[in-house]
């Protein structure tokens, strides 16, 4: 059973690796980089809960009340998810002495749903490719989700400074 402090760990790990990412995207924004419009994401989990998983583009799919809001929720969602798999695979000792190299690796296999689960939904297709230019997608998406291990790790270690 987990315990309420390491709950909090997992959270707080999981929303600075995600405010991490954040920075990062915002960043790629600054400089022309396209980025992930995260209403879609709203839209998508929306379309969900009424029963519809695929769609052919979610750019084209009815818009859901509230989809911006429900997307950056279901963004730290996701992240604190992703969180926990970390600690459930380096364990609870890993958030008390964090290293880098199982933060980036689960950081970088996270990048598995997007590519294979929600840009199929979203109707890009299996790792985009729908989109015009799928293997940029691809690469941006890896590097987005390495930067996110990299945030797993940093938020960790702030953590880690703070608990001693």
């Amino acid at each position: 059973m987990t315990r309420l402090p390491e709950i909090a760990t997992i959270v707080a790990i999981g929303m600075g690796a995600t405010a991490f990412m954040d920075v990062w995207l915002t960043f790629l924004k600054r400089i022309g980089v396209p980025t992930l419009n995260f209403a879609f994401i709203g839209r998508w989990v929306g379309h969900l809960f009424r029963g519809r998983f695929a769609h052919a583009s979610i750019g084209q799919a009815q818009p859901i009340s509230g989809e911006r809001a429900l997307g950056w929720l279901t963004h730290y969602a996701i992240g604190i998810a992703f969180a926990w798999l970390l600690i459930a695979i380096g364990g609870a000792s890993w958030a008390h002495n964090p290293t880098v190299l199982p933060a980036v690796l689960v950081g970088m296999a996270t990048v598995a749903a997007p590519l294979f689960i929600m840009q199929p939904a979203m109707g890009a297709g299996f790792a985009a490719s729908r989109t015009p230019t799928p293997f940029r997608n691809c690469l941006r998406s890896v590097a987005n989700h390495t930067v996110f291990g990299f945030g797993l790790y940093l938020s960790a270690r702030c953590i880690a400074s703070l608990m001693q």
